[in-house]
């Protein structure tokens, strides 16, 4: 077996966010449920709850995609598998992941959809809700897959939004598949309850197959994962069926079960938070990175922490600072 080439390759929406802030009565009026994600399934749904947005910021986003551009922001070796249209969204979603350092080759889809994009709005409590046209994204075949590039990387990576729908579901299996018989490991973030509700059934399936060696998770999607209302009851219950579990648990910090090993690191302190946009994706890039260059759990808990503490105190959710010079000064 060729030694790999990446430290992470992933494969996940390919998305523009835009950014813009509200208050909760904005939240409550448009019938959303504040923190969370539902999908826009038409054009006309993301045009007119665009219009009603205030000024916003667009920053290129999609949570597998933010985890890759936080590890090469570190110094990791990342690729990154999604679909764009053939628009100005879709050249801007290129261009800002190449420029952060990330190997991004695949194919533009010609027509209708549009890229997709993310409707975020941010209340004063630094909370995202956010609205998703999955647009060219969810027509991601498993022909656009660079079977190579999967190969070539230490660990797959795979977020949960991506599951949704049907072309890209087929595809992820499929780099499941080619990652394994290659010897990689497979990471995979379950990304919101909301996916768990759609595609519970899937995800468990998968953990039972053994086919999951690193899962990400936040404690609420825990919880629906294994049908549990108490987080230890939660975390016993999934004890033993994955090889790694990382849960982020928002202040009360995040632990980690490898094994009958379990670690636990509190929150990085911040002065104030701004926008949780990217919280768990940066989370994982910091985790990743540390456990790609030999870290301890410990250390790459920290370096989780580290960066998920960078993200939240701006908007957007790539990095401002230099997460490789932060890293250095924290971790020591």
């Amino acid at each position: 077996m060729a030694a790999p080439t990446y430290d992470v390759v992933a494969i996940g929406n390919a998305i523009v966010d835009i950014l813009a802030q509200a208050d909760d009565a904005f939240i409550v009026a448009e019938g959303m449920t504040k923190g969370s994600m539902q999908l826009m399934f038409s054009p006309a749904d993301a045009d007119a709850l665009y219009a009603k947005m205030g000024p916003g910021r667009e920053v290129s986003g999609g949570s597998a995609a933010n985890t890759v551009a936080g590890i090469a922001a570190l110094g990791g070796r990342c690729g990154f598998i999604g679909q764009v249209a053939d628009d100005q969204l879709g050249e801007v979603f290129a261009h800002d992941i190449r420029a952060a350092g990330v190997d991004f080759g695949t194919a533009t889809r010609a027509g209708e959809p549009t890229t997709a994009r993310c409707l975020i709005f941010v209340t004063p409590d630094g909370q995202r809700t956010m609205n998703t046209f999955l647009g060219a994204s969810q027509f991601l075949p498993a022909s656009a897959l660079d079977l190579d590039l999967i190969r070539s990387g230490a660990i797959l990576y795979l977020e949960g939004y991506l599951w949704d729908p049907e072309e890209p579901r087929a595809a992820m299996r499929k780099a499941i598949q080619v990652a394994r018989e290659a010897g990689r490991k497979v990471a995979f973030t379950l990304s919101d309850v909301f996916c768990i509700s759609r595609h519970g059934g899937d995800f468990r399936t998968l953990i039972e197959d053994g086919l999951i060696d690193i899962l990400f998770a936040n404690e609420s999607e825990l919880l629906a994962l294994c049908e549990h209302e108490e987080f230890e009851a939660a975390v016993a219950h999934i004890h033993g069926k994955v090889p790694v579990l990382v849960v982020t648990r928002s202040e009360k910090g995040a632990m980690a079960l490898v094994g009958a090993e379990r670690v636990e690191v509190p929150a990085e302190p911040v002065s104030k938070v701004v926008d949780t946009t990217g919280a768990g994706d940066l989370f994982a890039a910091g985790f990743l990175h540390g456990q790609a260059q030999g870290m301890s759990v410990e250390q790459s808990l920290r370096l989780g922490a580290i960066c998920a503490g960078e993200i939240i105190q701006h908007y957007g959710a790539r990095a401002e600072k230099d997460l490789k010079a932060l890293a250095a000064e924290r971790l020591g």
